[in-house]
């Protein structure tokens, strides 16, 4: 089985649990206006890569992983099922852990045949990491191109697989961190049993010069950098909302 990937991480520490190797894979639906990476967009395209080769690269170092594991991200990894399933069968034959980083933008409830060979893949996924964009679906639709609905649904999916589910949320200025809508995001999240962990991500502005390169112009020109000052305030909002849902 082929994949076909971005790049790839050998050391990896923000992605999931301890140490891991992570696979950057090629293609994304989704236009987020934040997105540093717009080279990780075109779907059909990138460097192929075999699950052998990947196993291979993972236990060449495989005593730095102890406490972590293979992370799937994008791009979007659900974009390539096929490959990911095979992945992760073979790893967990190998007891390794394995994580997937999704914006859940693929799910679709209403296409059996993907709705099965995600229920596989899940059989063989001990993390989801689950970008929640904004919860409000027409300013998501704003910022990404595409409504929120299904990305929802697919956090209830995981919730009902009880698969531990990390959320994450890009705070960016005047855009995603309004704390009426952060609570919103944490009242959702605080329905999730599966809930195991909230970060939220400061937005950046180290895709800038990506853009310039590929002669693409820039979303959010003008927008700076959020504080880190300012990413725990969000993540405090939506802990507001959390504990409102859980009471």
């Amino acid at each position: 089985m082929t994949g076909y990937i971005h790049s790839k991480e050998s050391f990896g520490t923000v992605d999931g649990p301890g140490i891991r190797y992570v696979l950057f894979l090629q293609g994304c639906p989704l236009r987020c206006k934040y997105c540093h990476n717009p080279d990780t967009w075109a779907i059909g395209e990138g460097k192929p890569i075999t699950v052998e080769e990947v196993l291979y690269e993972y236990n060449k170092n495989k005593a730095f992983y102890s406490k972590g594991g293979i992370t799937v991200t994008g791009g979007e990894p659900l974009l390539q099922t096929d490959f990911v399933l095979e992945l992760f069968k073979k790893a967990k034959e190998q007891k390794i852990h394995t994580c997937i980083d999704t914006s859940g933008i693929t799910y679709n409830p209403e296409n059996t045949e993907y709705i099965n060979k995600l229920d596989e893949l899940m059989k063989y996924t001990d993390l989801v990491m689950l970008d929640i964009k904004h919860i409000e679906s027409e300013a998501h639709k704003d910022l990404t191109g595409k409504g929120n609905e299904g990305i929802l649904a697919f956090a209830k999916y995981l919730e009902a697989k009880n698969i531990p589910l990390w959320v994450r949320h890009v705070a960016v200025p005047g855009i995603t961190d309004d704390p009426k809508h952060l609570q919103r995001l944490g009242e959702f999240i605080g329905t999730l049993k599966n809930l195991k962990a909230v970060d939220v991500l400061p937005y950046h502005t180290m895709g800038v010069n990506k853009y310039k390169e590929m002669g693409l112009t820039y979303p959010l020109a003008g927008v700076e950098a959020l504080s880190a000052k300012d990413a725990v305030e969000a993540r405090k909002n939506i802990l507001i909302g959390l504990k409102r849902t859980r009471k």
